[in-house]
């Protein structure tokens, strides 16, 4: 875990790749003692550029990712190195892509299971952070341990967090924390997941739900879901864990790995015939037991099967199950209605359109208990606007604003509301309050360059997409929108 991330340097994989759908080459290599990404179009001669790569996030087991900034705004790089291929590919969902994607924003709650002492990106904004966006590289062991101000200013004798000392609920919430992802997780109402800290319920930030008829193995980051349902964690219950198998502070190496999990797997399975007699030519118990499957939510890349199949190939035929079905919540007691609204507008918003319905019944009953929350107010704002309830989509993102004057859904989706609607004057100072501070969002700059080139001001309109273009210079929708407003704003010739 503490080789979760670091500068990029540390971990640079040079090579290069070329993406078909697109005719893109990129190139990761080493210049002047940094990191860099180039890319170049192989149809565009003019489509070219480069950044300097500063941190990589992944150990390099499953895969390897870099980061890089441009000002204060903090971005992931569009490919990926995978382990198992040993090669670069594209990141997942840009794959079919036929032209350069946009910037990929890096926002706080993906970096706080790869970095320590994950701040909050800037008000109003995803991936603007005027500091650091993290105090420490890795995953340090006040992750696990607590604060350690106390303990090191007493010289050792302050407590810290021993997860082993603590109730199931607090032990295992530390690792749910990282390690369960669900078809969908919501942070809860008033919460942030990056206020959470060992020794407290994970299911006060965040609060994990699953489709019914769900295939656990499709999935990446499932392991503690899988482990739930086997036999093992069955029988044990509360005193099996993750670190029933894995210790935290020790990863085997490859000539050991297989005796290490041999050994505890024995510890419960102490039987001679476990011991002594079970395919003694094969000591390897996970090869037939914990196979690796592949996860179809996160390309090229297996993940090892946690629900300890005695019979693995039969048994994972037999609970194969298509997608779909209504959302559970797991491993959060206490979840709300408001709770699963969102869980079911989050899927919405990755693609499942047969939650819409679901979703908006569910956020549309609640308005009296959401009054109050920004996130709950932001979507019943967007699926009133996509009914054409544009009243309820103007009160719903106006009460938004009254809790945040820069939320970024609110003042971007209200402003395009009130184009639409004709008022100009109105919607052009709310979208150029979100592009103030989110100048790296190609659709927000778009859309506010639009609005401007409809009210006539065409040096307006340019200088917002000139601006974008600073992080995302050779976005072709972009440009061609930069090209066709040359005459935007001109005289009309009489």
């Amino acid at each position: 875990m503490a080789n979760a991330s670091g500068l990029a340097t540390e971990k640079l994989r040079p090579g290069m790749f070329v993406h078909t759908a697109s005719s893109t080459e990129y190139k990761i290599e080493e210049k002047d003692n940094r990191g860099v990404l180039s890319y170049r179009s192989l149809k565009s001669p003019n489509v070219a550029g480069e950044f300097p790569l500063e941190y990589f996030l992944g150990s390099g087991h499953l895969g390897t990712t870099y980061l890089y900034s441009i000002g204060n705004f903090l971005f992931e790089s569009p490919v990926a190195w995978y382990g198992p291929s040993k090669s670069y590919d594209m990141k997942p969902g840009l794959a079919e892509l036929d032209h350069l994607p946009p910037p990929l924003p890096m926002q706080s709650g993906c970096l706080r299971c790869h970095m320590s002492s994950v701040q909050a990106s800037d008000a109003g904004t995803i991936n603007r952070y005027q500091g650091l966006a993290f105090l420490h590289t890795g995953i340090t062991c006040e992750a696990c341990h607590g604060d350690s101000a106390a303990h090191v200013k007493t010289g050792g004798r302050g407590t810290m967090v021993n997860p082993s000392k603590l109730n199931a609920d607090l032990r295992d919430s530390i690792c749910i924390s990282c390690h369960l992802e669900g078809d969908v997780s919501v942070e809860r109402s008033g919460h942030s997941a990056l206020d959470y800290r060992p020794g407290e319920p994970i299911s006060t930030f965040l609060a994990f739900y699953v489709k019914s008829g769900s295939k656990l193995t499709d999935r990446g980051v499932s392991e503690v879901e899988q482990l739930s349902q086997s036999t093992c964690k069955r029988i044990s219950g509360d005193r099996m864990s993750c670190t029933s198998c894995h210790d935290p502070h020790l990863t085997p190496g490859p000539s050991e790995k297989a005796a290490f999990f041999r050994n505890k797997c024995l510890v419960c399975h102490s039987r001679p015939e476990f011991a002594t007699n079970h395919y003694p030519e094969n000591k390897d118990c996970t090869s037939c037991h914990m196979p690796r499957t592949g996860a179809e939510n996160i390309p090229h890349v297996s993940w090892t099967d946690h629900r300890i199949l005695a019979k693995p190939v039969e048994s994972t035929a037999a609970l194969a199950a298509s997608r779909g079905g209504e959302l559970s919540p797991i491993f959060s007691p206490g979840a709300t209605i408001r709770d699963l609204a969102m869980a079911n507008y989050q899927a919405l918003l990755e693609g499942d359109r047969s939650l819409e319905p679901i979703a908006w019944e569910q956020l549309n009953a609640d308005q009296d208990r959401i009054a109050s929350d920004k996130a709950a107010l932001d979507a019943l704002g967007n699926l009133s606007a996509e009914r054409g309830y544009l009243k309820k989509a103007h009160e719903s993102f106006q009460k938004a604003l009254a809790l945040d004057p820069y939320d970024l859904t609110a003042l971007s989706n209200l402003g395009v509301l009130l184009a639409k609607e004709g008022r100009l004057s109105e919607s052009i100072p709310i979208l150029q309050k979100a592009f103030a501070s989110n100048q790296d969002i190609s659709g927000l700059a778009m859309n506010l360059a639009r609005v401007q080139c409809m009210a006539g001001d065409g040096s307006a309109a340019r200088a917002t997409l000139n601006t974008a273009l600073v992080y995302c210079r050779n976005l072709q929708d972009m440009q061609r929108l930069l090209t066709q407003m040359s005459n935007c704003g001109a005289p009309v010739a009489r």
